[in-house]
């Protein structure tokens, strides 16, 4: 990277940070769609903690996210998804990632359209799929046909997820490339809502 890009990159990076004035910054989508990666990034850019929900869940529970789904059920791990997210919503210069499920939940939506701005990394059915496939801690997806179960939690997810501040491609690319296309994003998102 030149030393301009260097320095592009820096202003849009503080220029953003102004913008959000502190409101945390919370990013949502399938699983698979580079939302801790690209939060992790995303985070470092502006100076501003990463958090990760279902790390915070796992942590508040002491059980992993499997674990919960089968000893209390989806339900109650929502539940408690929706008071973890409401707890971290409070804390100011925050980078969050949700897990797939959160935004769905009507109650956890409004806990985020309220108090934060919100990113749908968007990502198709293949590149989710190979992405998801590499790891066996997808409850959702323990079913004889996970390709099918994941296309059906798209076709129901993606018109709740299309009401986040705003949508960002996740592609097969370097994630450094999608955070930076988030900050982009969110620039002219700003720029648009002053106009």
């Amino acid at each position: 990277m030149s030393r301009t890009d260097g320095s592009g990159r820096q202003s849009r990076a503080r220029a953003l940070a102004s913008r959000l004035n502190g409101r945390p910054l919370v990013l949502v989508g399938m699983m698979g769609a580079g939302k801790t990666t690209v939060g992790r990034r995303i985070a470092n850019r502006l100076g501003r903690q990463f958090i990760d929900s279902d790390e915070e869940i796992e942590r508040a529970a002491q059980m992993s996210i499997p674990e919960i789904f089968e000893q209390r059920g989806e339900d109650e791990f929502r539940a408690g998804e929706m008071r973890v997210i409401a707890r971290l919503l409070r804390e100011k210069d925050i980078v969050l990632a949700t897990g797939g499920g959160a935004f769905v939940n009507p109650d956890t939506r409004a806990l985020v359209k309220s108090g934060a701005v919100s990113v749908w990394l968007k990502a198709d059915l293949d590149l989710l799929f190979e992405r998801v496939s590499r790891r066996a801690n997808r409850p959702l997806l323990k079913t004889a046909d996970p390709r099918g179960t994941l296309e059906k939690l798209i076709e129901d997810r993606y018109p709740i997820y299309a009401e986040a501040d705003l949508t960002v491609v996740s592609r097969d690319v370097p994630q450094d490339n999608v955070a930076g296309d988030v900050i982009v994003a969110l620039l002219n998102h700003f720029k648009k809502e002053q106009a």
